[in-house]
């Protein structure tokens, strides 16, 4: 049965610089759904109808829902009175469902078509952004524009993640990303910005500049975190840029450090019987082994990644051994004159964390075999409560929810 789809109650409220309608098709064109229309007359008897109301902020997870979902009704809860804001109905209820979500409250039953809220319609635990964030029906309202649009900013950001992407990116970040939009820039534009910088810098490693290359190193992992934030609040995400993007974090880390190692001018650590091919070999394949426990564990045991397995595993993520962490050690090293140092450095934390991860991914296994499938620890939070753990403060949406005043 083809999905036809009708937005009315639009509002003038631009978030992220797209109106409620642009937004809405560029989330239903992920989904597959091109049929919008302006009458549900030219729906055909044997099509079904998704009504969308326009003055509403949806989570992109709610509308995958709402597409796959018939004989549906979605209701907002928050306030004094529930309102229902989207239904998926057959075309012979479309006429009663769009009469059922023009009024200010709920005051009507469709028969056969049951009432769901974003919460019972959509689970909290995003196993792609690694985090824990219930989903959300908002009404889009101009005083609630900057409130929204962060909440829209602060959903695009992975829960689990190193410690300069979690703390340091965030607030200048948001301010790159607002100045893409003004001046129409797309992610694949940022994205290709970071192509250049890696090479630039991994050229700049060769000479032995590492001031400037660690500056422009710096930059690119800064717009790395712009391109995914951009992409996701303007719903302009490709399979070519995403391909592009994760191709290149996996990629150019090993081949910086490399490029850093050919780069110095005497490589005097003070380590019997370390030479820089050694070094050089056991970052790479330290790196590549890490990487391969991170594969195994999600092809194998679990498909929320090892790094959401236990609260251990989401903390260990702020510091393992990937670009970001290994960038604070080489520019300690490159400040104290001792770039060498900054590498053997990068080299004994990349094995310390890969030998981790192994142990790590050996107890998985042994739980697995003992008690069954393994599930994640976010599955067992509870964000209603008014006392969290540490973690679930750390690694969950739970205080920004609480920070832009959204319930449920």
């Amino acid at each position: 049965m083809s999905v036809y789809v009708l937005i009315f109650k639009e509002t003038p409220v631009r978030l992220w610089g797209l109106s409620p309608r642009q937004r809405l098709k560029r989330m239903l064109e992920h989904t597959g759904v091109t049929n919008v229309v302006e009458d549900i007359r030219a729906v055909p008897p044997e099509g079904s109808v998704l009504l969308l109301r326009g003055d509403y902020l949806y989570d992109d997870r709610v509308i995958n829902a709402m597409v796959e979902t018939s004989n549906v009704l979605l209701m907002d809860p928050s306030g004094q009175r529930p309102v229902a804001v989207a239904a998926h109905v057959p075309s012979s209820l479309a006429l009663k469902a769009r009469e059922a979500l023009s009024g200010p409250a709920f005051t009507s039953v469709i028969p056969g078509v049951r009432s769901e809220s974003p919460q019972t319609l959509c689970p909290s635990y995003q196993r792609k952004l690694r985090k824990l964030d219930p989903p959300f029906v908002l009404p889009a309202t101009a005083q609630d524009r900057r409130t929204l649009e962060n909440r829209l900013f602060a959903g695009a950001y992975k829960g689990v993640t190193d410690l300069v992407t979690k703390w340091v990116w965030p607030h200048p970040a948001k301010w790159a990303t607002r100045l893409c939009v003004h001046y129409g820039l797309l992610p694949n534009h940022v994205t290709w910005t970071s192509v250049l910088l890696v090479m630039v810098a991994g050229v700049l490693f060769f000479f032995g500049l590492y001031g400037w290359g660690l500056l422009l190193g710096w930059l690119m992992t800064f717009l790395d975190t712009v391109d995914g934030k951009l992409a996701r609040v303007t719903v302009t995400s490709s399979r070519f840029g995403n391909v592009l993007d994760h191709g290149l974090d996996l990629i150019h880390p090993p081949l910086w450090y490399i490029v850093w190692g050919l780069g110095l001018e005497k490589f005097q650590p003070g380590i019997p019987g370390l030479s820089l091919c050694i070094l050089l070999w056991s970052i790479v394949l330290g790196y590549i082994g890490g990487r391969l426990v991170e594969g195994a564990f999600r092809w194998w045991l679990g498909n929320f990644g090892i790094f959401c397995w236990r609260p251990i595993d989401s903390y260990f993520r702020l510091i393992t051994a990937r670009r970001n962490p290994n960038l604070i050690l080489l520019s300690i090293g490159a400040v104290l004159g001792r770039p060498d140092l900054g590498l053997v450095a990068v080299a004994f934390w990349t094995v310390l964390t890969t030998l981790f991860l192994v142990m790590r991914l050996s107890q998985a296994l042994g739980t697995r075999i003992v008690s069954g499938p393994l599930d994640s620890w976010f599955s067992d939070v509870d964000l209603s409560t008014d006392n969290p753990s540490l973690s679930v403060k750390l690694f969950t949406n739970y205080t920004a929810r609480r920070s832009v005043g959204i319930h449920g």
